[in-house]
């Protein structure tokens, strides 16, 4: 028997995935390269925008071919799309024999059981179930041998009026120091060198069971073999001085950090519900300059949000210009059902989006490939991931830049010094020191 699955959507989301396949492997699936050789098909959905949303069900319709060559075969639906529409996706998309969220994913089996019975196995629950936990039992299977993602907390307590994430992921839920401990500790004996803490709000890791998350970084640094640090997404409100200070105190945590802005007007902000002024994010990215030497930024922007002006964006583009980020995402706003924001008065035109989006990439253009140069002649330090083409190395810096150069198959999994030759808004070019 083998398995597909498609996953769309964040680190997360991804994650969840590989535990996913860890679960089917359990129950003695195996991978297939192509859906069309599939048992079980699964789309793993994110819905923070309308365009995954619409990805899913172009999915399906394509997927819905599987059935006319494999009668038995299951496609199922997962995740964040899954659990705000119920059973409504059963009604646009009857192909669908399995839907559960990302609440109950240690179900997984049962659901599968039902639909082999024949039975629609539909599992869209209200509210996190008491054994959510069982999840961490499960192992992943992950593409990377050398960094792993691990899932630290879930849901969000922040109520952003654009975002769907409280309503899909559920209120916050700080994993325990001892699962998360152990489960770092199963994957540096596989040979993991970096571990990426994941949350939707990671920063916010441990308030609900009286924690810090700097606890959580000193700890993990504990653990032996453990060479890198890295953890997304932050919420600037709560990313304090206790975790700069760790950030600057823990050599195995990298000089990265996504701290998300959104948008630098303090109206929009405000209606946002974001929690902070531009003032006050840009406080906090001084403050992390001051403990953490060299560190980089990369964020997330969202253009063009109801009542939005040309004052208000060009604030915007001036938290770019004093940042200077290596990475920004950038989104137009896209009202989502069941969000305060769906329903604002002051919707701005698709087109004034398209044009304040266009001039927002070309100023990130610019500043990138001035980043990209001050990079040039310096001395980084990269985790080798992977080779292509039989000699070339390809890993990323503390800094979080890709990087490549020429190298044996013995460099892979090793940490080394290199020197950047050609740098590039997204890539480097270097020779090993």
């Amino acid at each position: 028997m083998k398995y597909y699955i498609k996953t769309f959507g964040c680190q997360m989301n991804f994650n969840d995935s590989e535990r996913i396949k860890g679960m089917l492997q359990t129950l003695g699936y195996q991978e297939a390269k192509d859906w069309k050789e599939a048992d079980i098909i699964l789309i793993n959905t994110c819905t923070i925008r309308e365009k995954p949303d619409q990805k899913v069900f172009s999915h399906l319709g394509e997927y819905k071919k599987l059935k006319e060559q494999n009668p038995k075969a299951l496609i199922g639906v997962c995740g964040c799309l899954a659990q705000r529409m119920g059973f409504e996706l059963i009604q646009k998309s009857p192909v669908v024999d399995i839907m559960f969220s990302s609440f109950n994913m240690h179900q997984l089996p049962e659901l599968i059981q039902q639909a082999q019975a024949g039975y629609k196995a539909v599992a869209i629950l209200e509210n996190p179930p008491d054994d959510e936990d069982k999840l961490w039992d499960y192992p992943t299977v992950r593409d990377n041998p050398y960094c792993a993602y691990v899932t630290v907390m879930k849901g969000c307590d922040k109520n952003c009026t654009y975002c769907v994430v409280p309503k899909t992921r559920g209120r916050q839920r700080s994993r325990s120091i001892e699962s998360i401990l152990k489960e770092v500790r199963d994957l540096v004996s596989d040979g993991v060198k970096e571990v990426h803490l994941l949350g939707q709000n990671v920063t916010a890791w441990g308030k609900d069971i009286g924690k810090h998350f700097s606890e959580l970084l000193y700890r993990v640094a504990e653990i032996d073999k453990v060479e890198r640090i890295r953890f997304t997404t932050g919420h600037p409100k709560d990313l304090d001085e206790g975790i700069a200070k760790a950030m600057g105190e823990v050599g195995k945590v990298c000089e990265h950090i996504h701290l998300p802005f959104q948008a630098g007007s303090d109206r929009i902000l405000k209606l946002m519900d974001r929690g902070y002024t531009k003032e006050e994010y840009l406080e906090k990215i001084s403050m992390l300059k001051e403990y953490v030497k060299g560190i980089t930024f990369s964020t997330d922007v969202i253009v063009g949000f109801p009542t939005e002006t040309e004052e208000d964006f060009e604030e915007t583009l001036d938290v770019l210009k004093k940042v200077r980020f290596e990475q920004v995402f950038s989104f137009k706003f896209s009202p989502r059902p069941d969000t305060p924001a769906y329903s604002m008065e002051g919707q701005v035109p698709d087109q004034v989006k398209t044009q304040r989006m266009s001039r927002l990439l070309q100023l990130q253009k610019e500043i990138m490939g001035e980043v990209a140069k001050s990079y040039e002649g310096t001395l980084q330090e990269v985790l080798i991931e992977s080779i292509e083409h039989g000699n070339k190395l390809i890993g990323r810096t503390r800094s979080n830049r890709w990087a490549s150069m020429e190298g044996g198959v013995e460099m892979l999994g090793k940490v080394v010094k290199v020197k950047v030759i050609r740098s590039y808004p997204f890539n480097m070019e270097c020779e090993l020191v």
